[in-house]
């Protein structure tokens, strides 16, 4: 009898502890404790030179660059494409908004391009060959473990090699 007083006197204690703990609700700022963003509180800039003009990027978790998870947000404007490439490490993507088209391969082949509408996850193993285009303004999410990088199939198509 004495033990599970003992025991009911801990489950209480630890519920009085949780109680009085706050919980935190950060909108991607501070440490510790759950980090939580709402569509409006996402802060979107220019997406990284290795990319093509025209994209933002919202970066949710970690940071890409450096080894380590992370969780970012590729924001296209209709049409936006991205010639053919792969990644040095698995690529998971989710499509949240708009309409993804992907294909595989070393050339831009829209004839060949699968759809992937919100709500739609893929993951790509390292060095597949592939492409996108968006169709509508287009939001994915990208997750995986860092540092994220590019590498164009036809080193022409890089961006960075374009700039001054």
């Amino acid at each position: 009898m004495r033990r599970y007083l003992v025991l009911l006197g801990v489950l209480l204690l630890t519920i009085a502890i949780s109680a009085k703990t706050p919980s935190t609700k950060q909108h991607g700022k501070g440490s510790g404790g759950a980090k939580t963003y709402t569509p409006d509180k996402m802060e979107w800039n220019a997406a990284p030179t290795a990319l093509p003009i025209g994209a933002k990027l919202a970066v949710l978790e970690g940071d890409p660059m450096k080894p380590g998870p992370y969780t970012m947000r590729l924001k296209m404007p209709d049409g936006y494409r991205i010639p053919p490439h792969m990644h040095m490490k698995r690529e998971h993507v989710t499509v949240i908004s708009g309409e993804l088209h992907v294909g595989l391969g070393d050339t831009f082949d829209e004839k060949a391009m699968n759809s992937f509408s919100p709500g739609s996850f893929a993951y790509l193993e390292p060095g597949t060959h592939h492409y996108a285009m968006a169709k509508g303004e287009t939001v994915i999410q990208l997750h995986g473990m860092g540092p994220w990088g590019i590498k164009y199939v036809n080193p022409a198509d890089d961006p960075r090699k374009k700039q001054p």
